[in-house]
């Protein structure tokens, strides 16, 4: 298949890479000038867990195709948007002109309800997923990170998936990721922002996500603050009983869950390298998952003191999102 990345962040790239190893047709959609900024070449320090799930250790030095440009008489058949959150209205906003043929694949957070959050592109060219990877760039411009086995999709509405979305599914599992079906994607996706919220609220407490490594304090916490949002989770019409799956670390005694997490952070290679390389709570993606997170729990009403504490250490101009 011949595959657009939009952009090149750290999940564009990794799982970039992982389809171009497959043999597929990958390019990377870059802001005009940045090509020539990032350079011909990425070096890459990767766990790969898709055929061991202690992951297998790669260390390569990859030559990404970037593109500056893109006309709507492409002949790409897929375009992966894996953006933060806060940007994908952005992002879709700029394809609606530009989607040619292709079938876009959301890729990540969705807090917004997500046909809004991806309007204007029409609803039967979407397909929905979240990847199962994490890391992030050091000063170098190495990329440190790990692939996990597989990747979540799902309907919206439970629907069954469609040509489009059938095919989506084929160009991961043709890279060897196993295809993990949610019925409910919408709720899924909530939940998985919920427990970001957590994760991140904690973080911005210790100074980083791997800060937190080995430390069932700080899990703890994030958990706990995480708990506090699923009202939020209730209220925005999603049945907790659905997502049982997902909102397993929230719903077990907060302690012993916290514990063997820190454990395994600390003594798993490829679950240290998903927390390691993220060493900036102040990032935009993290923050805004905080800030928007207690928003809706304000505009809903429900209380989230974990959270309110949190937010508190963004700085004030960041923070006023947070009421508006």
């Amino acid at each position: 298949m011949k595959v657009l990345m939009l952009g090149r962040g750290v999940i564009a790239s990794i799982n970039g890479w992982a389809l171009e190893q497959a043999g597929h047709e990958v390019e990377f959609l870059v802001r005009p000038g940045r090509a020539a900024e990032y350079g011909a070449r990425t070096e890459l320090e990767l766990l790969d867990g898709r055929r061991r799930p202690w992951g297998v250790r790669v260390t390569e030095s990859w030559a990404p195709r970037y593109r500056e440009e893109l006309a709507s008489d492409h002949d790409f058949e897929v375009i992966v948007v894996s953006v933060g959150h806060h940007a994908l209205a952005g992002a879709a906003e700029f394809l609606a002109p530009r989607i040619g043929g292709a079938t876009v694949l959301v890729f990540g957070n969705v807090w917004a309800e997500p046909l809004e959050a991806a309007a204007p592109l029409p609803a039967d060219r979407l397909a929905w997923g979240f990847p199962q990877a994490g890391g992030g760039f050091n000063d170098a411009g190495t990329l440190h990170g790990a692939l996990m086995r597989r990747v979540v999709f799902g309907t919206l509405g439970g629907s069954a998936p469609t040509a489009r979305e059938v095919a989506v599914r084929g160009l991961f599992a043709s890279a060897g990721f196993a295809i993990a079906e949610q019925r409910d994607i919408r709720g899924w996706l909530f939940a998985h922002f919920v427990a970001d919220a957590g994760m991140h609220a904690q973080a911005l407490q210790v100074g980083s996500l791997s800060a937190m490594i080995g430390r069932p304090r700080s899990f703890r916490e994030a958990f706990l603050t995480s708990r506090e949002l699923l009202p939020v989770l209730q209220k925005r019409g999603v049945d907790l009983r659905d997502q049982r799956g997902s909102l397993v670390l929230l719903r077990r005694p907060s302690g012993l869950i916290a514990a063997l997490t820190a454990v395994a952070t600390k003594h798993v290679p490829i679950a240290r390298m998903s927390l390691a390389a993220h060493t900036d709570a102040h990032a935009a993606e993290p923050e805004r998952v905080v800030l928007d997170a207690l928003a809706e729990a304000r505009q809903l009403g429900v209380p989230a003191p974990r959270l309110e504490r949190a937010a508190a250490l963004i700085p004030s101009n960041s923070s006023e999102s947070a009421t508006a």
